[in-house]
């Protein structure tokens, strides 16, 4: 499916009516692939295992952007599951940003703070003020971004100067591989996901504005507990298990991009 409005519309079934979240691969609220470092698999898995790869996630970044007393900020909450778990963190605020109205609803009837917001809005034109966060995060949302070089630059708007950020998602390895990926993955040929190159993503960070790019390759904590999960039981037809081979063949992989907004020259901060 390569017309974007039809891609759009698909997103917004798939994760509105059609609660993405509730199908056997995720659990616990979560809609991403999990990172098993900590997590044993020499055996069978446990769904609170399954969440707490999907918790294990959140935490891999959250530990890098240091969130106490920060305003913070996620694109593509989902249920708000991951941006709630931040709380106890200690932020002076937390903001969650969907796309879809559906998801922010569920966010916001399940979890309720004064600290804590959630709001519809895309990751390309986000509805908030200039310099209104100290640290940014999207958590396996970044494939479904139609203008990557758009929330690039609205991520640097909203980051104060000295702001951080931290993406994590799959990303292609390389330009001109999507048709490959498209005949292995249904996700891809159909337009759920895209492949954006890991290089282009760097490229468009760092035209915004932003320095200290960078891209760390996770996939190593993240591929072998996903597929043995979906191989388990009544999950196995439910999600495809070829992201073994787009990995294998080097077409794509996990990654967490890392970055921040300068301090300006002059400013104090």
């Amino acid at each position: 499916m390569t017309d974007q409005r039809a891609r759009i519309e698909l997103r917004k079934r798939i994760y509105g009516t059609g609660d993405l979240s509730s199908i056997p691969i995720f659990g616990g609220g979560f809609i991403n692939f999990g990172y098993w470092r900590a997590i044993p698999l020499d055996g069978d898995l446990t769904l609170e295992q399954r969440i707490a790869s999907q918790q294990a996630l959140y935490d891999l970044l959250l530990d890098g952007l240091d969130v106490a007393g920060k305003r913070v900020v996620e694109i593509g909450c989902g249920r708000g599951n991951g941006t709630a778990s931040m709380l106890r963190r200690g932020p002076a605020l937390v903001k969650g940003v969907d796309l879809v109205p559906e998801q922010v609803a569920r966010a916001a009837g399940a979890h309720r703070d004064e600290r804590l917001a959630f709001v519809q809005g895309s990751a390309s034109d986000l509805p908030f003020d200039d310099r209104a966060f100290d640290r940014l995060l999207s958590v396996e949302a970044a494939q479904h971004f139609e203008d990557v070089a758009g929330f690039a630059r609205e991520a640097h708007r909203v980051l104060a100067p000295g702001g951080r950020l931290a993406v994590t998602t799959f990303f292609a390895n390389r330009t001109g591989t999507e048709p490959q990926i498209a005949r292995l993955l249904a996700t891809f040929e159909n337009g759920l996901d895209l492949a954006h190159p890991i290089g282009a993503v760097l490229a468009d960070l760092r035209t915004a504005g932003f320095v200290d790019v960078a891209a760390e390759n996770i996939g190593e904590h993240v591929w072998p507990g996903l597929d043995k999960w979906i191989e388990q039981g009544g999950v196995r037809n439910d999600w495809d298990r070829n992201w073994v081979k787009v990995v294998a063949r080097g077409l794509a992989d996990y990654y967490l991009v890392t970055a921040r907004r300068p301090v300006e020259a002059g400013s104090g901060a």
